[in-house]
Order: structure tokens, then sequence, then C-alpha cells
């Protein structure tokens, strides 16, 4: 099982969409492993983004992740990074496809609704910048065994 870091930004947040982008989460078979829903400090995000410090979209990025709360979820499954970023969709809005959640809900350059961990390196380290270790819950879904055969868990 792979865990990679999902925020709902606050584009997502102010447009009621947390409920409907995490059922789309739930509903593919990915388990919630920890959830968190806060406002981010600069300091938290400057060490978030530090690898865009340099560029010219830093600082209003810094400052519109910090406007409004996010929900910060640690999600888990097979693939589970590729999997978020498949249903995520290209980057901006109106360049992903129908069907993905920037697709269906975004169109903008500037508001793209969610963040999600790029690879397993980046997920752990993202994960430990938001959440404690005893804030991941191991638990298995009730149905777990109907969304993964045996040969998924090998």
């Amino acid at each position: 099982m792979e865990r990679t870091l999902i925020i709902l930004k606050p584009d997502a947040v102010q447009r009621g969409l947390m409920g409907t982008i995490l059922t789309r989460f739930e509903s593919k078979g990915l388990k919630v492993a920890a959830a968190r829903f806060t406002k981010l400090d600069e300091s938290l995000l400057s060490q978030h983004y530090a690898e865009h410090k340099e560029r010219p979209f830093y600082a209003g990025l810094v400052r519109f992740m910090g406007e409004s709360p996010v929900l910060l979820l640690v999600l888990e499954g097979v693939e589970a990074i590729t999997v978020c970023r498949k249903m995520m969709g290209k980057t901006f809005g109106r360049d992903a496809e129908p069907g993905t959640i920037r697709g269906d809900f975004g169109v903008s350059r500037s508001y793209n609704l969610i963040h999600g961990s790029d690879s397993p390196e980046a997920a752990q380290r993202e994960i430990k910048l938001f959440f404690n270790a005893e804030d991941i819950v191991e638990w298995q879904p009730a149905g777990h065994t109907w969304v993964y055969d045996s040969e998924d868990l090998q």
C-alpha cells in the first residue's frame, strides 16, 4: 500500500467541493488514513513550496493557500500517487480532461482546487510536514477485500 498527501485547496473549500472530491477518492477505493481541516500559516507554506521560492508565482501561491482553510488528507491504496494524480487531471482546469477533478470543476490557471504528491519521496516528505505519525490511523475498511484482489496486493 502506498500513501499520498492530498490538499483540497482554498478554492475547493470555498466552493463547497470537499465532500464531492473526497467521495471520488473513496469511491475509487482509496482509504483515508488521516484528515485535518485547518488554516495553514506562512511558515508551513514556505516549507511546502520551498522548491518554487524563486518562481514569479510563489508569493501569490503562498498568499492564496493561506487565505482560507484547506482539507489535508493522507490517502492510501495500491499505487495511490499515480491513481490520485490521474484523478486530479492536468494542472490547469481548462486543459484537464472531463472526468478528472480539475476537468470537471476547474477552468482557472490560478485556482486548481487540489494538490497531490508527485512521487513517493515527495509524499513521504509532505506527509511528515503536515501530520505527526500518531495522526495516521491504521485500519481496514470492511469492503477492502472487494476493492483489491490478491494479485493487487503482491
